[in-house]
């Protein structure tokens, strides 16, 4: 699906193919059809269309025949149906700058461009780096959206584990754990992106320009900050429920054991009194309650001893 936009009279409209100062926008389906037509009629070399058809494409910027290729991480949701895998990955984007045109392609869906799609309107098509520039802005904004929520759902599994340590919710914060891992190799990668952009001026920033990227790189340096932040608690969480968990293993096996010994006790005076030979109080009366109670005495003497000993 390709979408052209065009900034006419002051107000951008939706086009029905690519003009001057015009920005495509291609989204999935992606075909190879509509690469070769877009190569053809902007001049764009195929393999800076098809780089975005790799999830593992790193973020980097390429020049070629004059026409500038930026490939950047965005977030966006999971929709694997393996319940094993992260709640939140990283895509890449790649922007690309022609003469005349400024074109975009998403392998996947992208909230980042979709929330630069419902400011579209205030934008201005024949402005290509500025308009770069705010995409990155609404990338990161997405990042730091993603980690908010991820925080918060941390923190509902945190109180659900501290009244039940279930599989399930464990299990849950793994995948959050994944998330983050993402986001900060991402984070930090668009972080390098965007400060060698500043330092080689790559895409011939004006000073408004180049000071609204120096903001976007403070803004990814805070979320990559918030990235290793939630990382580390994360990570402290899940050895502290480790740890917890296996003490609570320790404490049953304990319990388990000081039971064990106990019952021992009873058995060893059942049996000895199950032995054919001859044995004391045999022949009294009440010879049948007298292992009994035996076996209830010592049983309560080593039930006190444990439980002095605290190990009950």
């Amino acid at each position: 699906m390709i979408q052209y936009f065009k900034n006419i009279k002051g107000v951008t409209t939706a086009i029905d193919k690519a003009d001057d100062e015009t920005w495509v926008n291609i989204l999935p389906p992606l075909k190879h059809e509509e690469f070769a037509e877009v190569s053809q009629n902007l001049e764009i070399p195929v393999e800076f269309l098809q780089d975005s058809l790799d999830i593992d494409e790193r973020p980097r910027y390429e020049l070629e025949d004059n026409v500038k290729l930026i490939v950047i991480k965005t977030p966006t949701e999971n929709n694997s149906f393996n319940e094993s895998d992260a709640f939140y990955i990283t895509i890449p984007i790649c922007i690309i700058l022609t003469h005349n045109q400024i074109v975009t392609v998403n392998s996947f869906e992208n909230g980042a461009i979709k929330k630069f799609l419902n400011t579209f309107p205030d934008r201005q098509t024949d402005k290509k780096n500025m308009m770069v520039v705010k995409i990155f802005e609404k990338i990161t904004q997405t990042y730091m959206e993603y980690l908010k929520e991820i925080n918060h759902r941390r923190n509902i599994l945190e109180k659900k584990l501290y009244a039940s340590n279930r599989n399930e919710e464990l299990l849950d914060l793994m995948r959050i754990q994944k998330s983050l891992v993402y986001f900060v190799t991402a984070l930090r990668s668009n972080e390098m992106l965007l400060m060698k952009l500043s330092r080689t001026n790559f895409l011939s920033l004006n000073e408004e320009e180049r000071e609204e990227l120096e903001d976007v790189i403070v803004d990814t340096s805070q979320a990559l900050e918030m990235a290793n932040i939630y990382t580390n608690i994360l990570s402290a969480t899940l050895d502290a429920f480790a740890s917890i968990i296996s003490n609570n293993q320790n404490s049953v096996l304990k319990r388990l054991t000081s039971i064990t010994i106990i019952l021992q006790f009873p058995v060893l005076i059942a049996s000895i009194y199950g032995m054919n030979v001859p044995i004391p109080f045999q022949h009294q009366p009440h010879a049948f309650y007298i292992p009994i109670i035996m076996a209830l005495v010592v049983s309560v003497i080593m039930g006190v001893y444990f439980m002095n000993k605290k190990l009950f």
